[in-house]
């Protein structure tokens, strides 16, 4: 009986404001991963810029397709299928890497794969150790909060979503009132851990029945407590205040996200998104799940710091399943700025 032969997937992502290229065999092991980040350029405006970012992709993107070939020990020969976020995203970011993916794809003749950004997010804990199914999803980023139930690597489904901001974007948001440059996560992250919960900030919707969020209200609570000290002149600890806003945000995530575990009874959790990289976050879910009973604890999978941005590698992971699969795009794909995950309609049955 012959070896199973690997399968080697060079996978982009340009979804926002990292231009990112990567080689993954087998959906599992990462031959190579470049990331053009653009950082620099977007912290003065204290956000992503569109039209730069889409101008920052263009100009890097063909270079870190060479360097993720050469990295890899790779020639085009060597590469099973080119995988590409399709959505969702910035239209004008993610048309660059479909555009390029496609490109490749007609002078290669290698075939092509549209993957979803969120799946990829998610995808990043296969990198780290299997999966096993069903599993569940914290998913939290600068775009998105999601709690999601994963049937198999390919068959997906939102039960728990954010009402408004997302959690990522909430911290982005409170550090340019404490004058934090973009992305404030990391720093906030910091701070906290040096401070005390003094403010009491509110912790929105964590009794409803759903698993929805709700983190505009906790933003303006803030922003409002921050302003009036201003006017009357009165200096806040901004240690306590970084400390106060993290732990309502976490105390809602780890409250929700535990009641769907014990409610769905998952073999994984798995974390995924740039504010999976909080480690006040990663701390409180691992110690939430080890109170479990024993036979109640699923396998927890939290990625590597560095996979939690926006990177090719996770794109790469998760095309390697669809590649399994059978999902092929052709030439007519497109950016999808609003794309949704792949539904699951059997999940609950």
């Amino acid at each position: 009986m012959s070896e199973k032969k690997d399968v080697r997937i060079l996978a982009y992502e340009s979804s926002c404001d990292e231009t990112s290229t990567a080689v993954v065999k087998n959906g599992r092991e990462i031959e190579s991963l470049i990331v053009a980040t653009q950082i620099k350029s977007h912290q003065r405006f204290g956000g992503v810029v569109p039209e730069v970012a889409s101008r920052h992709h263009i100009e890097v993107i063909s270079q870190i397709t060479k360097e993720a070939l050469n990295e890899a020990h790779c020639s085009w020969k060597d590469i099973d299928a080119i995988a590409v976020t399709y959505g969702p995203g910035l239209v004008g970011a993610l048309l660059i890497g479909v555009s390029a993916a496609k490109a490749a794809s007609m002078a290669t003749g290698i075939p092509l794969i549209g993957v979803d950004h969120i799946m990829g997010h998610i995808m990043a804990a296969q990198l780290k150790d299997e999966i096993e199914y069903p599993a569940l999803a914290l998913q939290v980023s600068g775009g998105h909060t999601e709690i999601v139930l994963l049937k198999d690597p390919v068959h997906f489904e939102i039960i728990g979503d954010t009402r408004d901001d997302a959690a990522g974007e909430a911290y982005d948001k409170i550090g340019r009132v404490l004058g934090v440059n973009y992305p404030a996560g990391k720093t906030i992250d910091s701070w906290a851990h040096q401070g005390k919960d003094t403010f009491n900030f509110p912790r929105a919707m964590m009794e409803d029945d759903d698993y929805d969020f709700s983190f505009s209200g906790l933003k303006s609570a803030f922003i409002n407590t921050c302003h009036h000290a201003d006017q009357i002149h009165e200096k806040l600890n901004k240690y306590d205040l970084a400390a106060s806003f993290q732990a309502a945000v976490i105390d809602v995530l780890a409250h929700k996200t535990m009641r769907a575990i014990k409610q769905y009874k998952p073999k994984t959790f798995i974390m995924g998104g740039g504010v999976a990289a909080n480690h006040g976050l990663r701390d409180r879910m691992s110690a939430e799940i080890a109170k479990l009973p024993k036979e109640d604890q699923p396998k927890v999978i939290l990625p590597d710091i560095k996979l939690c941005g926006d990177n090719a590698a996770m794109i790469g992971a998760a095309a390697y399943n669809l590649y399994n699969d059978g999902q092929f795009a052709d030439l007519t794909l497109n950016a999808d700025p609003s794309l949704e995950l792949p539904y699951a309609n059997s999940m609950l049955n």
